[in-house]
């Protein structure tokens, strides 16, 4: 049990651990953000269409008589009083708006709907939210532009530390070869020779498959002349 705990602590205990559930944690947040600008936005964009961003749907013709709904495939909010009244008549019972058990029939026909905006669509129904497509694509392209800029502007930081970081060196080492001119001396002639060496070693012209075939050759009449001795 002892282990198991010692790993478990050395396991959340690693950067990258830390470093994601931190990600996890702002995601979540701007996510939220995010979410409430879209919602800002798009509300403010359909002002004038009926029930607003969520009221942008397409119901797609009933195929089956399931699909008709019980008092039909889509209705108005306007429209509730009047369609839990044929509801119930549906069921052989006659109310109206004034009855006691209005409210239990209204909840009761309600179950079988979901309400986009202003609209009512049978839950068997094929609906097509354009709404909830639009925030998705808003959300992305906003959520695409911040994670462009924060990579930007932390790829820049990076640079500029790289910078200042060879810079820094850069001055150490003038300062310790100010202090050590024969050592930095011969530093640097070593430094020169690896690199000439490295640069010849390069310039080298790899053998073609001529010259290796020609190799070879010389190889076995040499081979054939000792056993021939």
């Amino acid at each position: 049990m002892k282990k198991f705990f010692a790993d478990f602590k050395a396991f959340i205990s690693r950067g990258n651990v830390l470093d994601m559930a931190v990600g996890v944690i702002i995601g979540g947040a701007f996510n939220a953000i995010v979410t409430a600008l879209v919602n800002i936005l798009l509300s403010v964009a359909t002002w004038g269409v009926p029930g607003g961003l969520k009221g942008l749907i397409t119901v797609l013709p009933a195929v089956n008589d399931v699909q008709k709904g019980a008092v039909g495939q889509t209705f108005q909010t306007s429209e509730i009083v009047a369609k839990t009244i044929e509801y119930a008549a549906g069921q052989g019972v006659t109310i109206t708006k004034d009855s006691d058990t209005f409210i239990q029939w209204q909840n009761s026909l309600l179950t079988k709907y979901t309400l986009h905006g202003t609209t009512y669509a049978a839950n068997t129904s094929a609906v097509i939210d354009w709404g909830a497509f639009i925030n998705a694509i808003i959300s992305f392209l906003i959520i695409a532009i911040t994670l462009f800029v924060i990579i930007k502007v932390a790829m820049g930081m990076a640079k500029k530390r790289e910078e200042l970081k060879a810079k820094m060196e850069a001055e150490a080492y003038q300062a310790w070869a100010k202090a050590h001119p024969e050592e930095a001396k011969a530093k640097e002639e070593a430094e020169a020779k690896a690199k000439a060496e490295a640069e010849a070693a390069a310039a080298v012209v790899p053998a073609t498959t001529d010259d290796v075939v020609k190799l070879l050759a010389e190889i076995s009449a040499k081979l054939d002349n000792k056993k021939a001795e």
